[in-house]
């Protein structure tokens, strides 16, 4: 059989320069969408990658098979109550995407279907809808539609009593938005048709034409997002102006739509801060003061600027404050210490307090939906590696805890005391211990022979949890080990860990999970013969660091939607989402940012030496990671890589960041990514299975 001759893009060179620095990019002219030669290379990329993974076509069929069969078809969510009515989202066997209903004041009522996803779906190669939201009176109902997969939702209103959808329709949206209390009036946020950046809050009168729209709020600070929320008190609408750095918040009495929003407290570079509204007062999270891991504060509806803010619970050194959810007689604190989630219970007359008891090494918890403000029930969610996701009803005045459902595994073999997790401690090349989270059969001997996927993301303060996976099975039957390496970029550790993998620290991002993987290897858990790297996103652009640096101890890597142009993208303002990155990155428009991120960028940092087999995927509509960073860099890879390990690349061309929409679609992507390391570890469908 002939093997597959990979396609060789044409060399086009564009010089870039700036700081009196000249780079060249053969490979500029892949950016051009609307370009059909473009369009036939990325489609020869598609028929490589076919050619390459042919034999593992009936694998990867199984496989997905494998993964649908654990899951329940037929399931539905814990319904919530909020304002009357209980609140359902379920789904029907065979069908990919959700259905919306309620029942009015129990769960015996007659069920209302508000949204058949799969109706909507019919003709879309991609189908969502947005943030669902009900008029006070729970009569109406404003949503949003995406069928492009770039995250522009268009904005409908539908009556929830006759099933009409009006004609009103708001493009270029976010996809949510709020009713003030008159029933009548909307609050949406509209983004940049170009950049994709939120940045117009407008008001809108139901039955009234979209052009009318009245423009509420415009952020012109082109490195700050706005979006518009309602406090669960239902008391006040609230613009949030953010950035990566910095937030502001701009109030209006939900009774008075046609009133002007008032400034909370202006924008302080630095200083962010969030509002939970109780009674007369604000209760405030920020880090004011320097109080780095976050306190709250609390001021007077009267006098709201942070001049007037009084400390509630000071900041703390060790513990992380995430957020604080609002009940009538209670409230509920959700932290972070030493990388693990805690939630705890406080009367506000301080009659008591207390945390909920998790007894597990790793885990992840966190507050669940919540509407309903006058209830003594908190909902939370709890899981671990090992452990399916439960969803519980507590009652904070009994301390009576309800399992409401727990996540089902189908299939019959599913039994979690067959499986392991831990944390463990790898020293970083400065000292600093990091910590990862790893999961494995309990039957799998571990030793320098063992298969190993090593998981991170790294960036923006997202914390990537110890979670539970159904999908994930299908590695760990097969004797591999699955590690999160929690390392600096998240905020496992608290803010200080984020700090320290951002900006001019953001390197200690890419030598953490580097020096995760020796430890690894040093420590016998595998070698590099059976070592396996994943990421997406800035995930991706870890993984393309990581293979420029360290290439000789992982196997394979994967790297899905990656960030790997970060120079040429972080100049280009007209790129969906850039300015808004100046804070994590840095502005390369001045020069020492220029040169440290040149100095770790994947594409510009490619080298003549060996690379790991690798898959890369992308998404031709991708509204995060424009879908040319990763064509250019395999592109560039190729003409570089001094080896013969497996390069291909898999473009989805009719969806964006978050791959298929369906349910179930989006399993055969996982099942690609899986195949392709199964593979490399030869591991057929028939072997090692436990």
């Amino acid at each position: 059989m002939t093997k597959p001759i990979a396609p060789v893009a044409k060399k086009i060179a564009k010089e870039l320069i700036k700081h009196e620095d000249v780079r060249v990019d053969n490979y500029y002219w892949l950016n051009d969408r609307e370009n059909q030669e473009v369009i036939e290379y990325l489609n020869n990329e598609n028929e490589f990658y076919s050619k390459v993974t042919e034999h593992t076509k009936g694998f990867q069929n199984d496989l997905f098979f494998e993964m649908k069969s654990r899951i329940k078809e037929d399931d539905s969510s814990v319904p919530y109550k909020q304002n009357g009515y209980w609140y359902v989202t379920r789904y029907e066997t065979g069908k990919e995407y959700p259905i919306y209903s309620r029942h009015k004041d129990t769960l015996e009522a007659p069920e209302e279907i508000m949204f058949n996803g799969n109706e909507m779906a019919e003709g879309h190669d991609y189908f969502k809808i947005g943030g669902i939201s009900i008029s006070p009176d729970n009569n109406l109902a404003v949503f949003g539609v995406d069928t492009v997969s770039r995250r522009q939702y268009i904005l409908q209103i539908k009556n929830l009593k006759t099933g009409e959808i009006y004609s009103d329709r708001i493009e270029d949206t976010t996809g949510g938005a709020v009713w003030a209390n008159d029933n009548k009036t909307i609050y949406y946020t509209k983004k940049d048709s170009v950049t994709l950046r939120s940045d117009k809050i407008y008001k809108h009168k139901f039955g009234e034409l979209a052009e009318n729209d009245l423009l509420i709020f415009h952020e012109k600070d082109d490195t700050f997002g706005t979006a518009v929320y309602k406090t669960k008190s239902k008391k006040y609408i609230a613009i949030l102006s953010y950035s990566t750095l910095t937030s502001e918040v701009q109030i209006l009495n939900a009774d008075n739509p046609d009133g002007e929003f008032s400034m909370f407290s202006p924008r302080v570079r630095g200083v962010e801060y969030s509002i939970s509204h109780y009674e007369n007062s604000f209760y405030v999270l920020t880090n004011k003061d320097e109080a780095t891991n976050f306190k709250l504060m609390k001021v007077s509806e009267e006098a709201t600027t942070s001049e007037n803010w009084k400390d509630f619970i000071p900041h703390r050194k060790n513990v992380l404050l995430e957020d604080i959810d609002i009940f009538k007689n209670y409230y509920v604190l959700s932290e972070r210490e030493n990388g693990l989630n805690k939630l705890k219970i406080v009367r506000w007359d301080n009659a008591s307090s207390y945390y909920l008891p998790f007894g597990n090494e790793t885990y992840t918890a966190y507050v669940g939906t919540n509407p309903d403000y006058d209830t003594n029930i908190l909902r939370y969610g709890y899981n671990s590696m090992t452990t399916p996701s439960s969803v519980i009803d507590f009652n904070m005045d009994t301390k009576e805890k309800t399992i409401k459902k727990e996540q089902e595994v189908l299939g019959g073999t599913f039994n979690k005391d067959n499986y392991k997790s831990e944390r463990i401690w790898a020293t970083a090349r400065d000292g600093v211990k990091v910590p990862m989270s790893i999961v494995y059969h309990k039957n799998t001997n571990i030793n320098e022979e063992t298969p190993v996927l090593q998981y991170a993301y790294g960036s923006y303060g997202s914390t990537i949890d110890p979670y539970f996976s159904t999908i994930r099975l299908s590695l760990l039957d097969r004797g591999f080990i699955f590690a999160i390496a929690h390392i600096r970029g998240g905020e496992y550790l608290g803010r200080q860990w984020y700090e320290d993998g951002k900006l001019l620290k953001k390197k200690n991002t890419f030598t953490d999970f580097v020096d995760c993987s020796k430890f690894l290897i040093e420590n016998n858990y595998t070698s590099a013969e059976h070592l396996y790297a994943m990421g997406g996103s800035a995930g991706g652009l870890l993984m393309g660091v990581v293979i420029n640096i360290a290439p000789e101890l992982y196997n394979g890597v994967i790297a899905s939607v990656p960030f790997v142009d970060v120079v040429t993208t972080m100049l280009d303002d007209s790129i969906p989402l850039t300015t808004g990155e100046y804070d994590e990155w840095g502005n390369p428009n001045e020069k020492v940012f220029y040169e440290y991120m040149k100095s770790y960028s994947p594409y510009d940092m490619v080298k003549k030496q060996k690379y790991p087999n690798m898959l890369v995927t992308t998404g031709l509509h991708d509204s995060q990671v424009q879908y040319f960073e990763p064509a250019k860099w395999v592109a560039k890879l190729r003409e570089y890589k001094k080896d013969t390990n497996i390069l291909v690349l898999n473009i989805n061309m009719d969806a964006g960041h978050g791959g298929a929409s369906g349910r179930f679609e989006s399993l055969k992507e996982v099942a690609k990514e899986y195949a392709f390391i199964l593979d490399l570890e030869g591991k057929t469908p028939l072997s090692q299975k436990k």
